[in-house]
């Protein structure tokens, strides 16, 4: 009898695990897996991807070229002038954006410093005589007719960057050795003594839209520059804060 009693038990056991398994698996399968959140995009963003910069600009750079113009206020609102010399002088590297309509108004190749580097600028110095571009934010000031033609005064608006432009002479102007026939002849534009120089045929349409009070930005990914400047450490520091953030994630993740 006892016999009986442990076998109707046993078998009553077991057929009542498969059914516990079976609803547990179901009740987890069943929960909805949450669904990732979408990254909220920033302002600069947004404008980038609106204006179509894509083809054209860094986001880097005109994230950094943006954040300048909102902290600068030139006095001539609406245009915004930004040169990558990330870019070898073979490319168009040279972007004057109508901010006011969202627009692209001239994309074209403009050359450096004859000692920042033969196609690609790597060194950049605020130094007299060192023949080198300087990087930084601008403020256009007024045209002159001079020895390289028409001319574009810029002042440089950070200390120990870029404020010794005027002084050097430092101006946009129009060059023959920065053209598409200069390229094909030698592999890269020539070079001059700092100034960011244009094609003949565009500097006067360009210098026309851009001065008297508008901002122009020399970006590179130089990192004494970043250092130095005061205009962007909020971007600068803003952009610590978050790589420390995805560390400090990442470290939790492992551990």
């Amino acid at each position: 009898m006892r016999s009986l009693f442990f076998v109707l038990l046993t078998g009553l056991f077991v057929s009542y695990i498969p059914t516990t398994l079976s609803e547990d698996f179901k009740t987890s399968s069943t929960k909805p897996i949450p669904e990732k959140t979408e990254e909220t995009k920033s302002t600069s963003q947004l404008l980038y991807e609106k204006m179509k910069l894509a083809a054209v600009l860094k986001f880097e750079a005109f994230s950094q070229a943006l954040e300048g113009y909102k902290l600068l206020h030139p006095k001539k609102d609406g245009i915004l002038t930004v040169i990558d010399f990330t870019l070898p002088s073979t490319a168009k590297r040279m972007v004057v954006l109508d901010m006011k309509n969202e627009k692209v108004l001239f994309h074209t190749i403009v050359s450096h410093g004859k000692n920042s580097g033969e196609n690609f600028a790597t060194s950049f110095s605020n130094r007299h005589g060192s023949y080198q571009s300087s990087l930084g934010f601008y403020e256009t000031q007024n045209t002159y007719q001079g020895g390289n033609g028409y001319s574009l005064v810029l002042n440089g608006l950070e200390k120990g960057i870029n404020d010794q432009a005027k002084a050097r002479a430092v101006v946009v102007h129009g060059a023959d050795y920065c053209s598409e026939s200069m390229i094909k002849a030698t592999g890269r534009l020539g070079r001059s003594y700092g100034c960011p120089a244009l094609p003949r045929a565009l500097a006067k349409p360009i210098i026309n839209t851009i001065k008297d009070g508008t901002l122009l930005f020399i970006y590179a990914e130089n990192e004494d520059y970043l250092a130095k400047t005061k205009v962007l450490s909020p971007l600068v520091r803003r952009g610590m804060l978050a790589q420390s953030d995805e560390l400090t994630n990442e470290n939790e993740r492992l551990n």
